[in-house]
């Protein structure tokens, strides 16, 4: 009779123990999908930061393409002298206060 009891309880145990023991292992893994280092949510935020720093690379480049092009203006070869007196007035601070610089486009670019 306690052998039947105890056999009883131990299947009835297993019966719950094991169900319960894998819905904790695929809570911890699904857990860690979601949520973990590695998970959709880092993903997700790591997709994020590409995209604005693909903007950023973007626009960089941009302001990098205006600067060598306004230093090519400077160069022997292809002295440009409304560039040349520009700068030649910002680094010696002639620039007036009622001075009006107008940008004009490059001939050579037409």
């Amino acid at each position: 009779m306690v052998r039947v009891l105890r056999q009883e309880i131990t299947r009835k145990t297993h019966q719950i123990f094991v169900p319960l023991m894998w819905a904790a292992v695929m809570s911890y893994f699904g857990y860690h999908f979601v949520q973990g280092d590695r998970g959709l949510l880092a993903w997700w935020n790591l997709r994020h930061e590409i995209e604005a720093t693909d903007i950023e690379v973007t626009a960089v480049t941009a302001e990098k393409q205006a600067l060598e092009h306004r230093v090519s203006l400077l160069r022997p070869a292809s002295l440009d002298r409304d560039m040349l007196e520009e700068r030649a007035r910002m680094m010696l601070g002639a620039v007036g206060a009622d001075d009006l610089i107008v940008p004009m486009a490059d001939p050579s670019a037409q």
